[in-house]
């Protein structure tokens, strides 16, 4: 058993939006066989409330609670330094000395980083570290400039930039470095060459046996309706963009095809533009206390992302409720599901009318292909599976530690 310090950007618990998933899943991983330390933010008060269960996981915890408005300030200041905007919105002294003081006074043996966002905490302490990209989130920010006009798509362009070079030397000092998926992995390799031999895939799970059906799960969807569904939190600007155009570009056609039809948007924090969606066709739920009776009941679910990245753990987990799912081609492609068979692919408007109209007109291959989405999430999404990535590149970090001259113990994993 080693004692590890865990950074991450975001409370890891609850699990309840797409970054919070993994990054819980390997605090849990971690907890079963280390003692772990962990720093994090709050940027949801709400979250607070669930803090026990969290540090009742951890050896110790330092949660610092982040006022998003101070940090969209405080991350202006890169545009005078020249650093990523990223960097600065999640710097706090406080959790800088908490990190080091945890290092000295604990021991530690390793460290990991959840995200670029807080590599830098962990950066100089002395111990091996890993970092766990998920994304290459400096990508992502290229993708934005791309849809907007100046100035913001000067701002986006320039975070990309910065960001990537910042996340080629984090990979540069890193013992290792994930992605969430091996596209992911292989885009980061190709920009960071210098890095390869200590990148690799490591692919979202999902909890089969939480997100399973149940015969006794009442629907929220009024008896009649042909109800079609995307979850996700609804601030998050991907999901934004994705629903907007599917009720843009999409919805009318199919509302005209099944007059029965009706759209929900499940997914905590609205946006203005998300609930200026809603209307006869168009339901915009807010927070729900359970999304599992949303995608249960559902004829079928939508994921049109056009900007997201990597395995989107709104996929798995519809997946995972057996029900048939028609993704962005990009989404679709990240995923180990056979095409037309476990998971259906659409790029562009006709192509989701299509595939979602082909599923309304057939319900009996809709179930088939949620029963056979189901297996496939139980054949090829198990967390552990995916996390041993982690163990099997600590360890090696661990032994290597160990056998330096001079070095003190550490207990073998």
């Amino acid at each position: 058993m080693a004692k590890l310090l865990y950074l991450v950007h975001r409370m890891p618990y609850p699990p309840d939006k797409g970054d919070k998933v993994r990054s819980y899943h390997l605090l849990k991983h971690l907890a079963k066989r280390h003692r772990v330390y962990l720093g994090t933010f709050v940027d949801d008060p709400d979250d607070l409330r669930h803090e026990p269960q969290l540090r009742a996981m951890c050896a110790a915890a330092h949660i610092v609670r982040l006022d998003p408005r101070r940090a969209r300030l405080a991350s202006l200041t890169g545009l005078a330094t020249g650093e990523a905007l990223t960097l600065n919105y999640y710097r706090d002294a406080a959790l800088a000395r908490w990190a080091r003081d945890t290092v000295r006074a604990e021991r530690i043996d390793a460290a990991l980083a959840y995200s670029s966002s807080v590599v830098p905490y962990i950066e100089h302490l002395g111990v091996p570290t890993l970092v766990d990209f998920v994304d290459v989130d400096s990508a992502k920010w290229g993708a934005y400039a791309e849809r907007h006009a100046w100035p913001m798509s000067w701002l986006y362009r320039r975070e990309g930039e910065r960001l990537l070079a910042y996340e080629r030397a984090a990979a540069g000092r890193a013992g290792a470095s994930f992605f969430s998926t091996e596209k992911e992995a292989a885009l980061f390799k190709r920009l960071a060459p210098e890095c390869a031999d200590r990148v690799e895939g490591m692919d979202n799970g999902v909890d089969a046996e939480y997100f399973t059906p149940d015969p006794s799960r009442e629907s929220p969807y009024p008896a009649g309706e042909t109800a079609i569904v995307f979850t996700g939190a609804m601030d998050y600007w991907p999901n934004v963009d994705a629903v907007a155009w599917f009720v843009a570009e999409a919805l009318p056609r199919l509302v005209e095809r099944f007059p029965s039809l009706r759209f929900h948007i499940v997914g905590r924090n609205p946006t203005a533009a998300v609930r200026a969606l809603a209307g006869p066709k168009v339901h915009v739920t807010g927070t729900v206390p359970d999304v599992r009776p949303w995608l249960q009941h559902a004829a079928a679910v939508v994921a049109p992302l056009r900007l997201a990245r990597g395995i989107q753990n709104k996929i798995l987990e519809a997946m995972s409720m057996g029900r048939p799912v028609v993704a962005a081609a990009d989404c679709a492609a990240a995923m180990r599901a056979a095409p037309d068979r476990e998971l259906l692919a659409a790029d562009g408007a006709d192509a989701f009318v299509s595939q979602v109209a082909a599923l309304l007109e057939d319900p009996q291959r809709g179930a088939s292909i949620g029963a056979a989405a189901r297996d496939c999430v139980l054949r090829e999404y198990s967390w552990d599976a995916h996390l041993a990535a982690v163990d099997r590149r600590l360890e090696a970090l661990l032994r290597a530690a160990r056998s330096r001259p001079g070095a003190t113990a550490v207990a073998a994993t």
